[in-house]
């Protein structure tokens, strides 16, 4: 079993073998904030912090016959002592974790992480419930501003999707266009329905232009730099001079929404075809910045 799997039966067993979902992401937040090698990181949702990959694992915890099928997260085998199967400290943080939360309740909890961390409730709709006007002054002072055009690109190697979604709300980045010709991915989160759900329930457009993909037998035995621009100099003359409908929508909606960024596979700038991309559009209207995320 994937270990980041204990860690979640070990919580809601040491919670008394059934956690409300809300419960479940607000003390699984406080225990990996705890942590120094954190299992789970979290975006900005609407109840506050939330965990895709949590919600990935209780799925698969489901199929594989650990929790029961229900909103709640309940184990179905009892008195299994999931906690002795993680390492000390993990242990003996979920430990103190219960005991210092054991008698907290719902509305405890998310008060505690709204007001401790104001930027996982930005997208909150249920702040306004929870805290005071002056309390929603210090949430609002965490909500992205920044509105100058800007164009970027960005790459989720080696990024979980919370961690990619996240620097992408913390850039108020309005639109993601998923330049990829195939969106498929075997890391969790950026096959394109799971990216684009994800994306837009943290209120990201997401767009696929497929045509602006490089197909991939042309991707394979990349080695060097020299192999990249070699490949991205014949991309620029076979595949972009026929995009130009593409380029124009890419142009459109950062005329539109104001900040747009472009998405692929590879963390470094130059070895991904969305820098190509990218220089056709800015050099429409040179005058907008171009960041590279």
């Amino acid at each position: 079993m994937v270990y980041r799997k204990k860690i979640l039966l070990a919580l809601i067993e040491e919670f008394g073998g059934e956690l409300s979902p809300t419960d479940l992401q607000k003390l699984l937040f406080i225990l990996s904030d705890k942590q120094i090698d954190s299992k789970f990181d979290f975006v900005p949702y609407k109840f506050g912090c939330f965990s895709f990959q949590a919600m990935a694992d209780k799925n698969n915890l489901i199929k594989e016959g650990y929790l029961e099928n229900t909103k709640n997260w309940k184990t179905i085998i009892t008195n299994a002592n999931y906690i002795d199967t993680l390492k000390d400290d993990d242990k003996k943080s979920i430990q103190k974790l219960k005991l210092q939360y054991k008698n907290a309740s719902t509305n405890d909890l998310i008060r505690y992480v709204y007001l401790n961390y104001p930027y996982f409730a930005i997208n909150s709709e249920i702040a306004h419930k929870h805290l005071s006007s002056n309390e929603l002054k210090l949430i609002e002072k965490f909500r992205p501003k920044d509105s100058n055009e800007s164009l970027f690109t960005i790459g989720y190697e080696g990024r979980s999707l919370e961690k990619y979604l996240n620097i992408l709300i913390k850039e108020n980045i309005k639109v993601l266009c998923d330049v990829r010709k195939n969106p498929l991915s075997r890391k969790y989160g950026f096959a394109k329905k799971t990216l684009q759900n994800a994306c837009e329930s943290v209120n990201i457009k997401y767009i696929h232009l497929p045509e602006l993909g490089i197909v991939s037998d042309k991707r394979k035995n990349l080695k060097s730099q020299a192999d990249y621009d070699s490949l991205f100099i014949d991309y620029e003359k076979t595949v972009l001079p026929n995009q130009n409908k593409a380029i124009q929508l890419i142009y459109d909606l950062q005329k539109n929404y104001g900040r747009v960024a472009l998405t692929c596979y590879e963390e470094m700038p130059k070895q991904c075809h969305r820098t190509r991309v990218a220089n056709v559009v800015h050099n429409l209207e040179n005058s907008i910045p171009l960041k590279h995320l």
